[in-house]
């Protein structure tokens, strides 16, 4: 499946909760809709579903909502 759209995301520690890096990236509105959205099954970590909302997700993982793609870097 193409992706429309592809997010580079730097962290700043290990890692960041998936919740969070929703929100973040602006993919979630809040905290909550983030949340919604995991518990939905919209939300893909490496291409397999994920419905732990804080599962820590660090350098090198993709997340996917819809058509965007998030790439997850370590800081530089």
């Amino acid at each position: 499946m193409p992706f429309m759209d592809e997010l580079d995301f730097e962290l700043r520690g290990d890692y960041i909760p998936l919740d969070a890096l929703l929100k973040a990236t602006g993919l979630a509105s809040s905290g909550g809709s983030a949340r919604m959205l995991i518990t939905d099954g919209q939300v893909l970590v490496d291409g397999q579903a994920e419905l732990r909302k804080t599962c820590k997700i660090r350098a090198g993982q993709r997340v996917s909502l819809g058509d965007v793609r998030v790439l997850v870097r370590a800081a530089s």
